[in-house]
């Protein structure tokens, strides 16, 4: 099997693990309203990283910019994080009324804004997908959609697994608890999508978009 092909495969399983925004909007609506429910933020959050792939590649192909731009995008990534963090915060137990509704649009804000994820599309899965095109035709598209497919099968597993423990977590003297340390997930991914871009920009001490 061809090695690009293999690591498409690895990169989309590895990636549905890994916490982020998405997995934490995941659980916490499966703690809310059950498993069924989560699909909705899983098949969705698919969907938009599967536009920023298409559009890195694209990108990519007719433009020369640099890694400046996306992380000036995570600024704006952070807020939204810190937005959704807040109402997480907020919540006391399942029947509240004030359980966090994640709507699509919130959902694609929150992954079209995280440069993070533009810069590892656009730096680590796109030069393998066009490295991959010289060898198969379309391959490019190829190893897009492998990378997808597999970070929906890991998700999925992740989410559903997770959802076993639903009742214990539901219960209402841990449910506080549980949801505030989504809430600080949330925080977490802000702060370091924050840090890596002022990092970024005060070791580079340069803010153009073109290389």
């Amino acid at each position: 099997m061809n090695n690009e092909i293999v690591t498409a495969v690895v990169l989309g399983l590895v990636g549905g693990v890994i916490p982020g925004p998405v997995l934490a909007a995941t659980f916490t609506e499966i703690l809310q309203s059950g498993f069924p429910a989560s699909l909705r933020i899983i098949f969705w959050a698919m969907l938009t990283e599967t536009l920023v792939a298409l559009s890195s590649l694209i990108i990519l192909s007719s433009l020369d910019l640099n890694e400046t731009f996306f992380r000036g995008i995570s600024f704006i990534g952070a807020g939204v994080l810190v937005w959704i963090a807040t109402s997480i915060w907020k919540i006391k137990g399942i029947e509240t009324e004030k359980k966090v509704h994640f709507r699509l649009a919130t959902i694609s804000a929150m992954i079209l804004a995280n440069g993070v994820l533009w810069t590892y599309w656009i730096t680590v899965c796109v030069p393998k997908a066009i490295f991959l095109s010289e060898q198969i035709r379309f391959g490019q598209y190829l190893f897009l959609g492998l990378v997808e497919i597999g970070w929906l099968f890991s998700t999925l597993l992740v989410a559903l697994i997770f959802s076993f423990f639903r009742k214990l977590l539901a219960n209402p003297r841990i449910m506080a608890k549980v949801f505030k340390i989504f809430a600080l997930v949330f925080v977490y991914f802000a702060l370091n999508m924050i840090y890596g871009s002022c990092r970024y920009f005060l070791s580079t001490g340069g803010f153009s978009f073109i290389r």
